[in-house]
């Protein structure tokens, strides 16, 4: 097969060689051509699978031959500051086109005066986004494309009138484009015009990632994690929690033993979310701390061990938890530190999901199978 990125211009190209990305994955293999071609496009391809370069590589393709440079000619909707941030850091890897980012929460009138310096692409919230185009700060008579990221969340009931309200400032003949983890009804009646991509499963969650489970009653747990922490020296470890007030806590008892760590907190601030977001994305940080609340949506390279501190309620969230880890063709450990409880429930979603979970145990600073005693002696 053609390696769809032969289709890139060369200063895309060396940047993606400067990435060390070479080959396209499947949904890129698929979706670009299409975009290439001004198609509207919904597509739904699995977490981890490429899809925010699936969309921007070949519209940056459009950007680059363009030789007006005053004019806004992406918009990217997300549904979260974190979402929008990644895209934008995604964005500026693979061009020198200038992009601005534009959340809600931040001072507007810092954000008319960056559109003052003429970004060609902008990627943002919906309700930022359409009080600047009212504002007539924010103009749309350039755009070549808008792109509806996690199109799941951006139609929930909280959010659709924001997203309605930015469709509706788009001029007929924009190209859109929707990507998501998961298409329903709701999702295709909103994007009835584009044609539907729907990529076979990767079964990321049974062929990537290997499971473990570590038995720990519940006041035990954070102890565990530590030994776990020091036996495995993880590259890059996320750790979830179900309860947000336990993630300061998990936080000040592994930094009182002496454990290099952050923590992500749902309210925190924006400039401290992202201070913590940051350090663990550029591996100044080892291992981040976070609920399922403020973790939505991120996507960090490079995780090599996901711990889950509980089993959550949801399995959507379990798998969510699990995809933050063998992501673009990687693999990745997820374990869950669970007392008996958690452990059945653990045995039962194995069974659904298909997935084979390894017990473990810590022993004399390893991690051991405990099927191995000998090896434990």
């Amino acid at each position: 097969m053609a390696n769809v990125f032969s289709d890139l211009n060369d200063v895309i190209r060396a940047k993606l060689d400067a990435l060390a990305i070479s080959s396209p994955t499947p949904v890129q293999n698929e979706v670009i051509p299409k975009i290439l071609a001004g198609e509207n496009l919904l597509f739904q391809s699995e977490t981890g699978t490429g899809k925010t370069f699936a969309y921007l590589l070949p519209l940056l393709e459009k950007v680059e031959k363009e030789n007006d440079h005053q004019k806004v000619r992406i918009i990217v909707l997300a549904p979260t500051f974190e979402l929008a941030s990644q895209i934008n850091s995604a964005c500026k890897s693979v061009t020198d086109r200038k992009t601005a980012l534009f959340i809600g929460g931040a001072p507007i009138k810092r954000q008319i005066e960056t559109l003052k310096e003429k970004p060609e692409i902008v990627i943002g919230t919906a309700a930022r986004l359409v009080e600047l185009i009212r504002l007539k700060k924010l103009k749309t008579d350039g755009l070549l494309a808008a792109v509806f990221d996690e199109t799941d969340r951006l139609i929930k009931k909280e959010a659709i009138e924001d997203t309605s309200a930015f469709r509706e400032c788009l001029l007929p003949g924009t190209q859109i484009i929707a990507c998501t983890a998961t298409v329903n009804r709701q999702t295709k009646i909103f994007f009835a015009d584009a044609e539907n991509i729907i990529m076979p499963p990767e079964d990321v969650l049974k062929k990537r990632i290997t499971h473990w489970a570590i038995y720990a009653e519940n006041r035990d747990k954070i102890d565990t994690l530590r030994k776990f922490l020091s036996a495995e020296n993880p590259q890059k470890a996320l750790i979830f929690t179900s309860r947000a007030d336990q993630v300061e806590n998990i936080y000040n008892k592994l930094t009182y033993k002496k454990v290099q760590c952050t923590a992500l907190h749902a309210k925190s601030d924006k400039q401290k979310r992202k201070a913590a977001i940051d350090r663990f994305r550029s591996g100044k940080e080892k291992i981040l701390i976070t609920s399922d609340l403020a973790a939505r949506g991120l996507d960090i390279p490079d995780i090599s061990h996901i711990i889950q501190m509980d089993m959550p309620s949801d399995e959507d969230f379990f798998i969510h938890r699990s995809g933050r880890t063998a992501r673009a063709g990687k693999t990745g450990i997820n374990v869950v530190i669970g007392d008996a409880f958690e452990m059945r429930r653990y045995a039962a979603l194995e069974k659904k999901l298909g997935i084979i979970v390894y017990p473990k145990e810590i022993h004399n600073g390893k991690v051991l199978s405990c099927m191995d005693e000998e090896e434990a002696e």
